[in-house]
């Protein structure tokens, strides 16, 4: 037990290094075949913790069941809570269903709702994150967690810094949402000139489907549909 909890020494954390350089490239490889394949997605986030009695839970499935009915696959972090609610949208809706599993100490499991042949699990946040990014054709973003706002300012920042092509952002749940753009606009924005006044433009508050389909559709009226880099 001692030997298990002690520090290890800079060599053998140079060599583990090392070591992890092929695991995280054969994720990314595995990652970008699998990926390539599946068409035009849209990417749900939310809480894991999200009940099936929730009201969010309901409207996701709405939101994913209406999104692959307009010809889009979705995407989600493939685990319970909002992210099973996108994939059983998309299944009842015969769309395609798309989880990109993490390996966690809690929370995550994968949901029944995933295609058998589209389900991706993966040991690094940052690679699992590139998948999200490059291949999702927009953000729908339910409320959630501490995980849920990083995949959210993440996008916000490479598309604000033109790393990637821009692609919609929508935030459901104006109740969940109102209060967090009030202090992006107020103190941000206004108060501390930390942001620019576009910046906002990057981000959508809605509370239906109709809504969420409506921007999605909007956007690639003028846009074509392909990977973001």
């Amino acid at each position: 037990m001692r030997k298990e909890q002690r520090h290890k020494g800079w060599n053998e954390i140079k060599t583990n290094d090392s070591w992890a350089i092929f695991k995280i490239m054969g994720e990314f490889v595995n990652g970008f075949e699998k990926m390539s394949k599946i068409g035009p997605c849209v990417s749900i986030f939310g809480s894991a913790r999200t009940k099936t009695d929730d009201t969010y839970y309901q409207l996701a499935v709405d939101v994913a069941q209406k999104i692959v009915e307009h010809g889009y696959g979705v995407i989600t972090g493939g685990g319970p809570g909002i992210m099973e609610a996108g994939n059983k949208g998309a299944h009842l809706g015969g769309g395609t269903s798309v989880g990109l599993n993490i390996d966690l100490p809690f929370e995550q499991h994968d949901n029944p709702y995933i295609d058998s042949d589209k389900s991706l699990d993966f040991d690094y946040f940052f690679v699992r994150k590139v998948m999200f990014v490059k291949y999702s054709q927009g953000f729908v973003v339910m409320p959630g967690g501490f995980g849920t706002l990083d995949e959210l300012f993440e996008a916000i920042t490479l598309i604000q810094t033109k790393k990637i092509a821009v692609f919609p952002i929508i935030l459901v749940g104006s109740e969940f949402w109102g209060g967090l753009m009030d202090w992006v606009r107020s103190t941000l924005l206004d108060k501390f000139g930390n942001i620019s006044p576009g910046d906002l433009d990057l981000i959508h508050l809605v509370d239906t489907p109709d809504e969420v389909l409506d921007i999605l559709d909007k956007f690639y009226a003028q846009y074509n549909l392909s990977p973001n880099f």
